[in-house]
């Protein structure tokens, strides 16, 4: 075994041999790797207003001021309520800031939304006019459509198939700050770009958008729709964060926007078992874990029978089981080891379905095309060297000596064949997207097998009028998925 690990080990410790600028930037990061402080998935949502929309004036009451205290007494602390301020939905527009954002709007297909939906002639005819509450109606409610589509995407979520991601930027820019905003600059334009995504792929399908013919609809639509799906997420994904493309069969560990590593996946079959679209927190890394096998297996299969009834044999493949005295139930748990069906590191990413990264000690299955084999979870090729690389990113050290220590405890661990959690110090966001189109792991510009069909009903609602009041999380529920390793 450990012949096998040496590569891994030097793979991890030499991080600035092979990345040299991703390993610089990584010493430069920020402690909390998250875009904020809170752990993706986990924004807070207004229990009162779980839409996407214009956030109406709110009354403010006066808060009276506080006492102050003689010389000599002493402090007193007084209870009040804390009201925040929002900005109106309505406020006043002048000519030119109306004008700015006509321009805007007859310009608007570049981000492959359409100029159609956000009434450019009702805003010209009330520039026409002249200021008044006319215009501040008008010009309002279309800058707030463009807010909304620009942070949160145009689609509605029943069109967003297994999308569980939360954004949190209706709550990080609020429509009507951005608004106030744009207005007291007169930078209209600037304003709404400024929320556009971060990451250089929604860039690069804007680009490719611009170069595709008119006469090519299909190609020009599918930019469309996969240029809103990065909308669907958070404008900043965080300086470090794993990302995986379901249709691509890869993963990427990236740094700063500099791609670090990438690995191939195996992910869920289509049907029941379809992976889902995430935004979770990885925790830490488990070093050869154990299985808890799945009752669809113990009890559906069989194993559970032949695990009690042939100790020889559970012996040897790794399998403890135990019948509860009273109430019969049947637990097979397969210990650590080289034949463990998540082989030797799954990432600790607690999220309701159950979905995780992992090994596989089927590694052959990567060398197929088409990797849509699993029951869900994600297994990653070259896992170990994934997990000791993550491992000593989370302890952030700070020379080459440090990350030599680092990958050889890492190593170690792995070498004991125990089971091991090693827990972050620093919370790394892991994404688990769903693009059609984009650039790959070349950074060539393609299109990727729609796997699970969940094109069509985004496509269908790029022809649809625009829904007004959006959900902010989807209807769906979540399913527990079981990876049933066993029959792949």
């Amino acid at each position: 075994m450990t012949s096998k690990l040496s590569p891994i080990f030097l793979a991890a410790a030499s991080l600035t041999v092979l990345h040299p600028a991703a390993v610089a930037a990584q010493q430069q990061a920020p402690e909390n790797l998250l875009p904020e402080s809170q752990a993706v998935g986990q924004y807070p949502v207004r229990p009162d207003n779980d839409v996407v929309a214009s956030e109406p004036a709110r009354p403010v009451r006066p808060v009276p001021p506080a006492p102050v205290a003689a010389p000599g007494d002493p402090v007193r602390t007084i209870a009040k309520e804390v009201v925040q301020q929002f900005e109106p939905a309505v406020q006043p527009w002048t000519v030119a800031n109306a004008e700015q954002l006509a321009t805007v709007i007859a310009g608007i297909g570049t981000e492959g939304l359409d100029p159609a939906d956000y009434d450019e002639l009702a805003l010209r005819q009330a520039i026409a006019g002249g200021p008044g509450e006319q215009l501040d109606q008008v010009a309002s409610r279309a800058f707030a459509w463009l807010v909304e589509d620009m942070r949160d995407g145009r689609t509605p979520m029943e069109a967003r198939k297994q999308w569980f991601v939360v954004d949190p930027d209706p709550d990080r820019y609020r429509t009507g700050d951005v608004m106030a905003g744009a207005l007291a600059s007169g930078d209209i334009a600037g304003a709404l770009q400024n929320l556009a995504p971060l990451h250089p792929d929604y860039a690069k399908l804007k680009a490719e958008l611009a170069a595709t013919p008119a006469g090519e609809a299909s190609k020009r639509k599918l930019i469309r729709a996969n240029m809103d799906r990065w909308r669907w997420l958070a404008r900043d994904l965080g300086n470090q964060y794993l990302m995986t493309n379901v249709p691509e069969f890869q993963l990427r560990l990236t740094v700063n926007d500099k791609i670090l590593r990438t690995y191939k996946t195996i992910v869920g079959k289509p049907g029941r078992t379809a992976t889902p679209q995430l935004a979770e927190t990885v925790e830490g890394v488990i070093f050869n874990p154990n299985w808890t096998v799945p009752q669809s297996i113990v009890k559906g299969e069989g194993l559970g029978a032949r695990v009690l009834g042939n100790p020889g044999w559970a012996r040897a493949n790794g399998y403890k089981g135990w019948r509860d005295k009273e109430t019969g139930f049947v637990t097979v748990v397969q210990q650590p080891g080289p034949g463990n069906s998540l082989g030797l590191m799954k990432l600790d990413m607690p999220n309701p379905h159950a979905i995780f990264l992992h090994d596989t000690p089927s590694r052959h299955l990567f060398n197929n095309a088409n990797r849509a084999l699993s029951h869900g979870c994600i297994r990653t090729e070259r896992a170990s060297e994934l997990a000791i690389t993550l491992a000593i990113l989370a302890q952030a050290p700070k020379t080459d000596e440090e990350r030599k220590v680092a990958a050889g405890e890492a190593v170690e661990i792995l070498k004991s064949g125990e089971y091991t959690k090693v827990p972050f110090t620093t919370r790394m966001p892991v994404y688990i997207t769903y693009f059609t189109m984009g650039t790959d792991i070349d950074g060539e510009m393609r299109s990727f097998k729609d796997i699970y069909g969940r094109d069509a009903p985004v496509l269908a609602a790029l022809d649809q009028p625009r829904q007004e009041n959006r959900a902010r999380r989807t209807s769906e529920e979540a399913v527990e998925i079981i990876d049933d390793m066993k029959t792949t």
